[in-house]
């Protein structure tokens, strides 16, 4: 699915947008912690390998994003929770479904979600349990956010074992658009930091804002790039897709 993917960006580079979702990825400008601080986020798992994060949203629910599992069937997939290491420790569980949004567009990254149903209920402890997600009428505009995952820490590096946590701002969506010449739908948001940033593997990974997930690691032009935010799904404008699944 990836190199399928992949294809379709480079068409879509081709043609003059700057766009590369973030399927390897890393928290650039982070640091190292531990999950009890961050108990929602699970490892996405393709044939037992780390491929994206994800974060818990319901007893047998994971939210992650579409440009993660589209042209790959649910057998493919595992979770990994409760744990800090990427690949070790914690609970596995097989993934029994995928919904996808049928709106994902692969060519903006529109749409960027889908919500995996487990093939069975996490046992919720104090590193292990659901994060609550922003409301449909949220409001955009000045939010201090936190993204974590397991993406490497600088280009072409080696994933790190430990999740990171890296500290971002909200940037004007007006602004962000500007940036990318247009290509910011409605069902984006944008964060950024000086130095810091989320890239690939990161990818479908949470961001937060004061407890609720507003976002989803999506896409962005390199990663900590001074000229463009990284961009993330926006939570609030999918609530009607996520709550029905």
């Amino acid at each position: 699915m990836f190199r399928l993917l992949l294809l379709s960006v480079l068409v879509t580079l081709a043609a003059g947008l700057r766009i590369a979702p973030r399927l390897d990825g890393r928290i650039v400008g982070g640091q190292p912690v531990e999950i009890k601080q961050y108990p929602y986020q699970v490892s996405l798992e393709y044939y037992g390998s780390h491929i994206c994060g994800g974060s818990i949203i319901g007893p047998n629910k994971v939210l992650t994003a579409a440009h993660c599992t589209s042209g790959s069937s649910a057998s493919s997939f595992k979770i990994r929770h409760s744990t800090s290491y990427r690949g070790l420790e914690g609970d596995v569980i097989e993934v029994a479904s995928i919904a996808q949004n049928p709106e994902f567009n692969p060519f903006d990254l529109s749409n960027d979600v889908s919500v995996l149903t487990l093939t069975k209920n996490i046992e919720e402890s104090d590193i292990g349990k659901p994060i609550e997600m922003v409301a449909a009428n949220a409001t955009e505009g000045g939010r201090k956010a936190v993204c974590t995952g397991w993406g490497t820490l600088s280009s072409g590096g080696l994933l790190p074992h430990q999740l990171q946590a890296v500290d971002l701002n909200e940037v004007d969506r007006v602004q962000c658009n500007d940036d990318y010449r247009g290509g910011i739908t409605d069902t984006m948001i944008c964060f950024a930091s000086p130095g810091k940033d989320s890239c690939q593997g990161d990818s479908g990974g949470p961001l937060v804002v004061d407890g609720k997930q507003v976002g989803i690691v999506s896409w962005g032009y390199g990663c900590a790039h001074p000229a463009y935010p990284g961009v993330y799904s926006h939570v609030a404008a999918l609530r009607t897709f996520i709550d029905q699944h």
